[in-house]
Protein backbone atom coordinates (compact mmCIF):
# COMPACT_ATOMS: atom_id res chain seq x y z
CA UNK A 1 0.00 0.00 0.00
CA UNK A 2 1.22 3.48 -0.88
CA UNK A 3 0.03 6.33 1.31
CA UNK A 4 0.57 10.07 0.97
CA UNK A 5 -0.41 12.09 4.03
CA UNK A 6 -0.60 15.86 3.80
CA UNK A 7 2.34 15.97 1.39
CA UNK A 8 3.64 19.46 0.76
CA UNK A 9 6.68 20.46 -1.26
CA UNK A 10 8.01 23.99 -1.62
CA UNK A 11 10.90 25.28 -3.68
CA UNK A 12 11.67 28.72 -2.31
CA UNK A 13 8.44 30.71 -2.47
CA UNK A 14 6.83 28.28 -4.96
CA UNK A 15 4.60 25.53 -3.59
CA UNK A 16 4.46 22.59 -6.01
CA UNK A 17 2.46 20.12 -3.90
CA UNK A 18 -0.06 21.30 -1.33
CA UNK A 19 -1.41 19.23 1.58
CA UNK A 20 -1.91 16.18 -0.66
CA UNK A 21 -3.34 12.96 0.80
CA UNK A 22 -4.36 9.75 -0.94
CA UNK A 23 -3.98 5.97 -0.64
CA UNK A 24 -3.11 3.46 -3.36
CA UNK A 25 -4.33 0.01 -2.37
CA UNK A 26 -3.15 -3.45 -3.41
CA UNK A 27 -5.04 -5.29 -6.12
CA UNK A 28 -5.94 -2.19 -8.11
CA UNK A 29 -4.46 -0.10 -10.90
CA UNK A 30 -4.57 3.51 -9.74
CA UNK A 31 -4.16 6.18 -12.40
CA UNK A 32 -2.35 9.34 -11.27
CA UNK A 33 -3.57 12.21 -13.44
CA UNK A 34 -3.15 15.94 -13.72
CA UNK A 35 -2.24 18.66 -16.22
CA UNK A 36 1.36 19.59 -16.88
CA UNK A 37 2.74 21.36 -13.82
CA UNK A 38 0.21 19.74 -11.48
CA UNK A 39 2.93 18.25 -9.25
CA UNK A 40 2.68 14.61 -10.34
CA UNK A 41 6.39 14.03 -10.90
CA UNK A 42 7.31 15.77 -7.66
CA UNK A 43 4.82 13.60 -5.77
CA UNK A 44 6.24 10.42 -7.31
CA UNK A 45 9.75 11.54 -6.40
CA UNK A 46 8.67 12.07 -2.78
CA UNK A 47 7.10 8.60 -2.68
CA UNK A 48 10.41 7.14 -3.90
CA UNK A 49 12.55 9.18 -1.51
CA UNK A 50 14.20 11.24 -4.25
CA UNK A 51 12.78 14.50 -2.90
CA UNK A 52 12.15 15.24 0.76
CA UNK A 53 8.70 16.64 1.63
CA UNK A 54 8.55 20.09 3.15
CA UNK A 55 5.69 18.74 5.28
CA UNK A 56 3.80 15.47 5.45
CA UNK A 57 4.92 11.96 4.59
CA UNK A 58 4.89 9.31 1.87
CA UNK A 59 5.10 5.65 2.84
CA UNK A 60 5.04 2.22 1.23
CA UNK A 61 3.62 -0.49 3.49
CA UNK A 62 4.00 1.85 6.46
CA UNK A 63 7.64 2.78 5.86
CA UNK A 64 9.42 5.41 3.85
CA UNK A 65 11.02 4.01 0.71
CA UNK A 66 14.55 4.50 2.10
CA UNK A 67 13.68 2.64 5.31
CA UNK A 68 13.06 -0.64 3.49
CA UNK A 69 16.14 -2.89 3.75
CA UNK A 70 15.69 -4.12 0.15
CA UNK A 71 13.67 -1.37 -1.55
CA UNK A 72 13.70 -2.94 -5.03
CA UNK A 73 11.69 -5.84 -3.63
CA UNK A 74 9.08 -3.46 -2.18
CA UNK A 75 8.73 -0.84 -4.93
CA UNK A 76 9.68 -1.10 -8.58
CA UNK A 77 9.74 2.27 -10.31
CA UNK A 78 10.12 3.84 -13.74
CA UNK A 79 10.48 7.62 -13.69
CA UNK A 80 12.95 8.15 -16.55
CA UNK A 81 13.18 5.63 -19.38
CA UNK A 82 16.70 6.84 -20.30
CA UNK A 83 18.30 6.48 -16.87
CA UNK A 84 20.94 3.93 -17.82
CA UNK A 85 24.58 3.94 -18.87
CA UNK A 86 24.57 4.11 -22.68
CA UNK A 87 27.64 1.89 -22.99
CA UNK A 88 26.10 -1.06 -21.15
CA UNK A 89 24.05 -3.79 -22.72
CA UNK A 90 20.48 -4.31 -21.56
CA UNK A 91 21.57 -7.48 -19.77
CA UNK A 92 24.45 -5.82 -17.91
CA UNK A 93 22.31 -2.84 -16.96
CA UNK A 94 19.89 -5.16 -15.20
CA UNK A 95 22.68 -7.30 -13.73
CA UNK A 96 24.25 -4.19 -12.17
CA UNK A 97 20.94 -3.47 -10.44
CA UNK A 98 20.50 -7.12 -9.48
CA UNK A 99 23.88 -7.24 -7.72
CA UNK A 100 22.77 -4.46 -5.32
CA UNK A 101 20.05 -6.76 -3.92
CA UNK A 102 21.45 -10.23 -4.46
CA UNK A 103 18.93 -10.89 -7.24
CA UNK A 104 19.88 -13.95 -9.33
CA UNK A 105 20.72 -13.97 -13.03
CA UNK A 106 17.62 -16.09 -13.67
CA UNK A 107 15.43 -13.17 -12.58
CA UNK A 108 17.25 -10.83 -14.96
CA UNK A 109 16.62 -13.25 -17.82
CA UNK A 110 12.98 -13.57 -16.77
CA UNK A 111 12.22 -9.82 -16.82
CA UNK A 112 14.03 -9.43 -20.13
CA UNK A 113 11.60 -11.99 -21.50
CA UNK A 114 8.59 -10.29 -19.90
CA UNK A 115 9.64 -7.01 -21.52
CA UNK A 116 10.23 -8.63 -24.92
CA UNK A 117 13.95 -7.80 -24.88
CA UNK A 118 15.55 -11.26 -24.80
CA UNK A 119 16.69 -11.03 -28.42
CA UNK A 120 18.41 -7.65 -27.87
CA UNK A 121 19.77 -8.29 -24.37
CA UNK A 122 23.35 -8.15 -25.68
CA UNK A 123 22.95 -4.83 -27.48
CA UNK A 124 24.27 -1.58 -26.01
CA UNK A 125 21.37 0.52 -24.82
CA UNK A 126 22.67 3.70 -26.49
CA UNK A 127 21.20 2.29 -29.70
CA UNK A 128 17.78 1.63 -28.21
CA UNK A 129 14.71 3.48 -29.44
CA UNK A 130 12.51 5.32 -26.93
CA UNK A 131 10.11 2.38 -26.90
CA UNK A 132 12.90 -0.13 -26.23
CA UNK A 133 14.17 2.14 -23.47
CA UNK A 134 10.71 2.13 -21.93
CA UNK A 135 10.65 -1.67 -22.02
CA UNK A 136 14.06 -1.82 -20.35
CA UNK A 137 12.94 0.62 -17.67
CA UNK A 138 9.87 -1.50 -16.97
CA UNK A 139 12.02 -4.64 -16.82
CA UNK A 140 14.14 -2.86 -14.19
CA UNK A 141 11.02 -1.92 -12.25
CA UNK A 142 9.97 -5.59 -12.16
CA UNK A 143 13.44 -6.90 -11.34
CA UNK A 144 12.92 -7.28 -7.58
CA UNK A 145 9.49 -8.92 -7.98
CA UNK A 146 8.12 -5.93 -6.04
CA UNK A 147 4.88 -5.69 -4.08
CA UNK A 148 4.27 -2.19 -5.50
CA UNK A 149 4.98 -0.70 -8.93
CA UNK A 150 5.19 3.02 -9.73
CA UNK A 151 5.38 3.98 -13.41
CA UNK A 152 5.52 7.48 -14.87
CA UNK A 153 4.20 7.69 -18.46
CA UNK A 154 5.06 4.05 -19.27
CA UNK A 155 3.53 4.04 -22.78
CA UNK A 156 5.65 6.91 -24.13
CA UNK A 157 7.31 5.80 -27.36
CA UNK A 158 5.56 2.44 -27.53
CA UNK A 159 3.88 1.16 -30.68
CA UNK A 160 0.29 -0.21 -30.51
CA UNK A 161 1.54 -3.70 -29.62
CA UNK A 162 3.61 -2.20 -26.82
CA UNK A 163 0.66 -0.19 -25.51
CA UNK A 164 -1.43 -3.36 -25.41
CA UNK A 165 1.42 -5.12 -23.61
CA UNK A 166 1.54 -2.40 -20.94
CA UNK A 167 -2.23 -2.53 -20.51
CA UNK A 168 -2.16 -6.29 -20.02
CA UNK A 169 0.88 -6.11 -17.73
CA UNK A 170 -0.68 -3.53 -15.40
CA UNK A 171 -3.93 -5.43 -15.00
CA UNK A 172 -2.07 -8.70 -14.41
CA UNK A 173 0.15 -7.11 -11.73
CA UNK A 174 -2.94 -5.83 -9.93
CA UNK A 175 -4.63 -9.22 -10.28
CA UNK A 176 -1.63 -10.72 -8.44
CA UNK A 177 -2.41 -8.42 -5.50
CA UNK A 178 0.29 -5.83 -6.17
CA UNK A 179 -0.11 -2.10 -5.68
CA UNK A 180 0.06 -0.32 -9.05
CA UNK A 181 0.35 3.46 -9.44
CA UNK A 182 0.70 4.77 -12.98
CA UNK A 183 0.90 8.34 -14.23
CA UNK A 184 -0.26 9.03 -17.78
CA UNK A 185 -1.62 11.71 -20.08
CA UNK A 186 -3.41 9.14 -22.24
CA UNK A 187 -6.99 9.22 -21.00
CA UNK A 188 -8.04 6.46 -23.39
CA UNK A 189 -5.56 4.07 -21.76
CA UNK A 190 -6.55 5.08 -18.25
CA UNK A 191 -10.20 4.47 -19.13
CA UNK A 192 -9.30 0.92 -20.20
CA UNK A 193 -6.76 0.12 -17.48
CA UNK A 194 -7.35 2.00 -14.24
CA UNK A 195 -9.63 0.87 -11.44
CA UNK A 196 -9.26 4.11 -9.50
CA UNK A 197 -8.03 7.62 -10.27
CA UNK A 198 -6.19 10.20 -8.22
CA UNK A 199 -6.44 13.56 -10.00
CA UNK A 200 -4.44 16.60 -8.89
CA UNK A 201 -4.21 20.18 -10.12
CA UNK A 202 -1.78 22.86 -8.99
CA UNK A 203 -0.54 20.43 -6.36
CA UNK A 204 -3.95 19.88 -4.75
CA UNK A 205 -6.19 16.83 -4.76
CA UNK A 206 -9.12 17.27 -7.15
CA UNK A 207 -10.56 13.75 -7.11
CA UNK A 208 -9.92 10.31 -5.60
CA UNK A 209 -12.50 8.08 -7.24
CA UNK A 210 -13.26 5.42 -9.85
CA UNK A 211 -13.28 6.05 -13.59
CA UNK A 212 -17.04 5.40 -13.76
CA UNK A 213 -17.82 7.79 -10.91
CA UNK A 214 -15.63 10.57 -12.31
CA UNK A 215 -17.32 10.34 -15.70
CA UNK A 216 -20.78 10.15 -14.15
CA UNK A 217 -20.17 13.10 -11.82
CA UNK A 218 -18.91 15.17 -14.75
CA UNK A 219 -22.51 15.16 -15.97
CA UNK A 220 -21.39 15.41 -19.56
CA UNK A 221 -23.43 12.50 -20.96
CA UNK A 222 -25.55 13.49 -23.95
CA UNK A 223 -28.09 12.14 -26.42
CA UNK A 224 -27.83 12.59 -30.18
CA UNK A 225 -31.31 13.17 -31.65
CA UNK A 226 -32.22 13.09 -35.34
CA UNK A 227 -35.70 14.28 -36.29
CA UNK A 228 -37.26 16.19 -39.21
CA UNK A 229 -38.93 18.30 -36.50
CA UNK A 230 -35.78 18.96 -34.48
CA UNK A 231 -36.58 22.65 -33.97
CA UNK A 232 -40.06 21.89 -32.65
CA UNK A 233 -38.73 19.16 -30.33
CA UNK A 234 -36.08 21.54 -29.06
CA UNK A 235 -38.75 24.00 -27.94
CA UNK A 236 -40.79 21.30 -26.18
CA UNK A 237 -38.08 19.56 -24.14
CA UNK A 238 -38.50 20.15 -20.41
CA UNK A 239 -35.94 21.79 -18.13
CA UNK A 240 -33.08 21.18 -17.45
CA UNK A 241 -32.58 20.15 -21.09
CA UNK A 242 -29.81 21.93 -22.97
CA UNK A 243 -29.57 21.54 -26.73
CA UNK A 244 -27.09 22.37 -29.46
CA UNK A 245 -27.43 21.79 -33.20
CA UNK A 246 -25.13 19.11 -34.65
CA UNK A 247 -26.23 19.32 -38.29
CA UNK A 248 -29.39 19.22 -40.39
CA UNK A 249 -32.27 17.83 -38.31
CA UNK A 250 -29.80 16.83 -35.58
CA UNK A 251 -29.55 17.95 -31.96
CA UNK A 252 -27.24 17.10 -29.10
CA UNK A 253 -29.20 17.12 -25.84
CA UNK A 254 -27.85 17.12 -22.28
CA UNK A 255 -29.78 17.26 -19.04
CA UNK A 256 -32.53 14.86 -20.23
CA UNK A 257 -31.99 11.16 -20.91
CA UNK A 258 -33.09 9.26 -24.02
CA UNK A 259 -36.34 7.89 -22.51
CA UNK A 260 -37.34 11.41 -21.45
CA UNK A 261 -36.72 12.76 -24.95
CA UNK A 262 -38.65 9.85 -26.45
CA UNK A 263 -41.65 10.46 -24.19
CA UNK A 264 -41.72 14.14 -25.13
CA UNK A 265 -41.55 13.29 -28.82
CA UNK A 266 -44.31 10.67 -28.54
CA UNK A 267 -46.61 12.98 -26.55
CA UNK A 268 -46.45 15.58 -29.32
CA UNK A 269 -46.43 13.26 -32.31
CA UNK A 270 -42.88 14.12 -33.32
CA UNK A 271 -41.14 11.66 -35.63
CA UNK A 272 -37.73 10.42 -34.49
CA UNK A 273 -35.13 8.95 -36.83
CA UNK A 274 -32.43 8.37 -34.21
CA UNK A 275 -32.06 8.61 -30.45
CA UNK A 276 -28.50 7.72 -29.47
CA UNK A 277 -27.19 8.03 -25.89
CA UNK A 278 -23.49 8.92 -25.79
CA UNK A 279 -21.56 8.40 -22.57
CA UNK A 280 -19.14 11.12 -21.59
CA UNK A 281 -15.49 10.23 -22.11
CA UNK A 282 -12.88 10.19 -19.39
CA UNK A 283 -10.97 12.79 -21.38
CA UNK A 284 -13.91 15.20 -21.28
CA UNK A 285 -14.50 14.56 -17.59
CA UNK A 286 -10.80 15.17 -16.89
CA UNK A 287 -10.80 18.40 -18.91
CA UNK A 288 -13.86 19.65 -17.07
CA UNK A 289 -12.38 18.79 -13.68
CA UNK A 290 -8.98 20.37 -14.33
CA UNK A 291 -10.09 23.38 -16.39
CA UNK A 292 -9.04 25.84 -13.67
CA UNK A 293 -5.77 24.04 -12.94
CA UNK A 294 -4.12 24.15 -16.37
CA UNK A 295 -0.77 25.92 -16.21
CA UNK A 296 -0.67 26.97 -19.87
CA UNK A 297 -3.75 27.49 -22.03
CA UNK A 298 -3.68 28.07 -25.76
CA UNK A 299 -5.52 31.08 -27.13
CA UNK A 300 -8.58 29.62 -28.89
CA UNK A 301 -9.77 32.92 -30.33
CA UNK A 302 -10.09 32.87 -34.12
CA UNK A 303 -7.24 34.36 -36.12
CA UNK A 304 -8.04 37.88 -37.34
CA UNK A 305 -9.12 38.20 -40.94
CA UNK A 306 -6.22 38.98 -43.23
CA UNK A 307 -3.58 37.52 -40.90
CA UNK A 308 -0.52 36.12 -42.56
CA UNK A 309 -0.60 32.40 -43.30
Amino acid sequence: MIRAERLTKRYGDRTVVRDLSFTVRPGTVTGFLGPNGAGKSTTLRMILGLDAPTHGSATVDGRSYAAHPAPLTRVGALLDARSFHPGRTAFHHLMALAHTHGIPRSRVEHVLGVAGLSDVAGRRVKGFSLGMGQRLGIAAALLGDPAAVVLDEPVNGLDPEGVLWIRTLLTSLAAEGRTVLVSSHLMSEMALTADRLVVIGRGRLLADTTVADLVRDAGAASVLVVSPEADRLRALLPAPARTSPEGPDTLRVTGVDAPGIGRTAAAHGIELHALTPETASLEQAFMDLTRDSVEYQADRRPEPQGAAA
